[in-house]
């Protein structure tokens, strides 16, 4: 229906003539490309980020793009805990250095969630059946949004699983979930240092079936 639209809109200006008509087209043709798709399209885990922490409002638009997610009977089985406070971040990536050296290694290492400033970590309802889908749903549509704002990131499962570990315990309670809920995953978010390419995908698992 766009199409007819426009292409009625310019009938005027074709009869008129020149490469000024062919322009104008181009340009409104451009005008209607479905930013959702570019957006996804286009996003990339990022590994490396400049060193400055997101804006608290820019974070604040973030989750709660999160948190509009589809969950099931709107149950909304997550806690949301954002941390950009340098000292949490810096303190327990000491702790996750002396468990793993080797990690630590890389010259490029600087703190555990991938050197990201952000950091949100997800809790979710233990009793919830549906809430790791639930989450799952809510942790695309902050990294979509955040990446509509030029914002980088990446979902991490190892950071999270050392969260809950013994040597860790300090700094995951200082996340206070509620009763119930236990650190599912965290994400990291900041701005890129880097621009990695796009990994293919395997169009061959889609089908349709008739």
């Amino acid at each position: 229906m766009k199409h007819v639209l426009i292409a009625t809109l310019l009938l005027p200006l074709m009869a008129c003539g020149g490469g000024q008509t062919q322009a104008t087209a181009e340009v409104t043709q451009d005008s209607v490309k479905n930013q959702v798709v570019e957006t996804i399209m286009t996003r990339r885990s990022i590994r490396q980020y400049k060193p400055e922490a997101v804006a608290r409002e820019k974070m604040q638009t973030i989750v709660e793009c999160g948190i509009n997610a589809p969950n099931a009977m709107n149950r909304q089985p997550w806690e949301v805990r954002v941390v950009d406070n340098p000292d949490y971040i810096n303190g327990v990536t000491e702790l996750y250095k002396k468990a793993n050296p080797k990690a630590a290694a890389d010259s490029t290492f600087r703190n555990m969630f991938r050197n990201a400033p952000t950091v949100v970590f997800i809790g979710h309802d233990k009793e919830s059946e549906s809430s790791p889908f639930d989450c799952g749903l809510m942790a695309e549509n902050m990294m979509l949004s955040a990446w509509s704002m030029g914002i980088g990131s990446c979902c991490l499962g190892s950071p999270a699983r050392f969260m809950k570990s013994p040597e860790a315990a300090e700094y995951l309670k200082k996340l206070n979930f509620s009763e119930g809920y236990e650190l599912l995953y965290c994400i990291g978010f900041g701005y890129p240092d880097e621009a990695p390419a796009a990994k293919p995908r395997e169009a061959g698992k889609i089908q349709f079936i008739e």
